[in-house]
């Protein structure tokens, strides 16, 4: 399934969204994808695209929240009554200001750009079934999730034609397609501090950004299995 966001107020959507293409970058991780940083509002044909079905399933879909948070809450504990007593708190990342992509590779510092999460560690058929992630942007600066529009499935399937039952999706299908010279969109979703995101990260190419801000941002994250609707909808 492509990218799916679920909201019902369509001018909130587009208030909150821009569209771009993207590219490689050599600076960063050979092949990185990044946005091209081409920036538009949404058009009609791109609302209708990332529609939800009327009944997706809820482990593919993408929320924009408010998550119950209030200063000097403990973070560990702000899932607690969401439904899933088996989620899981994943800490804190902290992103400098003007930041297109934000996510560094552990060992080197190197930016990865656009990437699958990989948790649960699932094969291609099993892909569409992980948990979903949770950030809560802190502030104090504004920030943005990217989010691809093709799935881990389709890109796995489209790069590996005849090998993809037996793989597990990974950001270099996603390299490799779009240095195949294919046509590849993402979405960006601005975030100002106390929102928040539900989103398939595992199942979706993402990143967070925040491009166009000056001031840092710093999120917290978690990954569970949330039922649509759990957390207050911003749009």
């Amino acid at each position: 399934m492509p990218l799916n966001i679920a909201y019902s107020d369509e001018a909130a959507l587009r208030a909150r969204c821009d569209v771009a293409t993207v590219r490689t970058t050599r600076p960063d991780e050979a092949g990185a994808v990044v946005p091209s940083g081409l920036w538009r509002p949404m058009a009609e044909a791109d609302v209708k695209a990332i529609t939800a079905p009327r009944r997706p399933l809820d482990s593919t879909l993408v929320e924009i929240v408010r998550p119950p948070f209030q200063e000097g809450q403990p973070l560990e504990t702000l899932v607690q009554p969401m439904g899933d007593a088996d989620a899981v708190y994943l800490g804190q990342a902290l992103a400098k200001p003007e930041m297109a992509t934000t996510t560094g590779n552990h060992q080197d510092g190197r930016l990865i750009g656009l990437h699958l999460d990989n948790w649960d560690k699932l094969r291609f058929a099993d892909k569409h079934a992980g948990r979903r992630r949770l950030c809560l942007n802190l502030g104090p600066g504004t920030r943005y999730v990217v989010l691809g529009a093709m799935d881990a499935q389709a890109v796995c399937r489209t790069v590996h034609p005849t090998a993809y039952l037996h793989r597990h999706p990974h950001t270099d299908d996603y390299r490799a397609y779009v240095a195949g010279g294919r046509p590849f969109r993402v979405v960006r979703i601005r975030l100002t501090p106390g929102e928040g995101y539900l989103a398939p990260t595992e199942y979706l190419p993402h990143d967070g950004s925040t491009e166009g801000d000056h001031l840092p941002s710093a999120a917290a994250f978690w990954l569970g299995r949330w039922p649509r609707g759990v957390i207050p909808s911003l749009i």
